[in-house]
């Protein structure tokens, strides 16, 4: 019974120590007092309290007095508090130091607040990045078409990370401004043999304004010949004015039958009108005849004429040897 009441003794010990040291970072504080940086012992009590991991803080503390920075301890937990990374805060902000850029460590808790990584940021002030656009399709006012690449080699603008737009703008803008200057040259021959002309008309456009970054040259990587797009409009063009006039001769064959059908139609009735009329003489001769207005002489006579009149326009119509020649 004494080793067992012994065992759990020294385990309850055991436990209580470490209770006690994780409570109270002895260790931790130790380590800050030998790096300068002076916080008391109670604080990082508190910070546990608080749930804020003392050593995040401290390391920080740390490595920004190394740096010959000052970083308030409030500061630190301050941001971590409100959903901050203080690990890249700090990063950033001794390496802005060494490469003489200024950031203060307000405008550095708000780039990180701001949901950008503010190390990655300052990094690109230091080592501008290269980024390619996609293939941008452009037409010269010759109507061919050429598909250009770029690079785009950009730099952090550090007091635009907040509020300014990002890579994907800078890359429409870029694009936009290639397909500008290709379509205003007057021959794909001269974006041919003078590709920095693009880009020389692109860099003037200032497409860096409101973004976060700073565009320190645009290169042409590639130009490729695509389609003569002029040509396909013309052809596209002459193919719609066919339609066009075959519709149109369409409708004139349409209305000139029609009209042939209405003169047909007006002819038939103008024939159906004479043979009335014709229908009519005998009986108008015969009442003539019953009334004495007509004799039998005057019919013959009126059979003559009619019999010389057809005379005479056989006579004047063509044979058919004539109607040959």
């Amino acid at each position: 019974m004494e080793i067992g009441a012994l065992i759990l003794l020294i385990v309850a010990i055991g436990v209580g120590i470490y209770i006690l040291f994780f409570f109270i970072p002895v260790a931790l504080w130790f380590s800050a007092l030998l790096s300068g940086v002076r916080i008391s012992l109670i604080q990082l009590v508190f910070m546990r309290w608080r749930r804020v991991p003392p050593n995040v803080i401290v390391r920080a503390m740390i490595e920004a007095h190394k740096a010959g920075l000052h970083l308030g301890r409030n500061d630190l937990e301050a941001h971590f508090l409100a959903g901050g990374h203080v690990e890249q805060v700090t990063h950033a902000l001794v390496s802005a130091s060494k490469a003489n850029i200024d950031l203060t460590f307000k405008m550095a808790t708000a780039i990180d607040l701001a949901g950008r990584d503010v190390y990655e940021a300052v990094q690109m002030s230091v080592i501008p990045k290269v980024i390619n656009t996609p293939p941008v399709t452009a037409v010269s006012k010759d109507g061919i078409q050429l598909i250009a690449k770029a690079r785009v080699t950009l730099r952090a603008n550090i007091r635009q990370l907040v509020g300014g737009a990002g890579e994907e703008t800078v890359l429409a803008r870029v694009g936009e401004g290639i397909v500008s200057s290709i379509g205003s040259s007057e021959s794909h021959k001269t974006v041919l043999e003078n590709p920095d002309f693009i880009s020389r008309v692109v860099l003037e456009k200032g497409l860096d304004a409101g973004t976060a970054f700073e565009i320190l040259s645009i290169d042409i990587a590639d130009i490729d010949i695509g389609k003569n797009i002029g040509a396909v409009l013309q052809t596209d063009q002459a193919e719609a004015d066919l339609k066009i006039a075959q519709a149109k001769a369409e409708e004139r064959r349409a209305m000139a039958v029609a009209t042939e059908q209405e003169n047909k139609a007006l002819a038939q009735e103008m024939r159906a009108r004479v043979i009335e009329a014709e229908a009519e003489v005998p009986k108008a001769m015969a009442d003539a005849f019953r009334s004495g207005h007509l004799g039998v002489m005057d019919y013959y006579r009126m059979k003559n004429i009619e019999a010389d009149t057809s005379m005479r326009e056989n006579i004047a119509k063509p044979s058919p040897k004539d109607k040959k020649k």
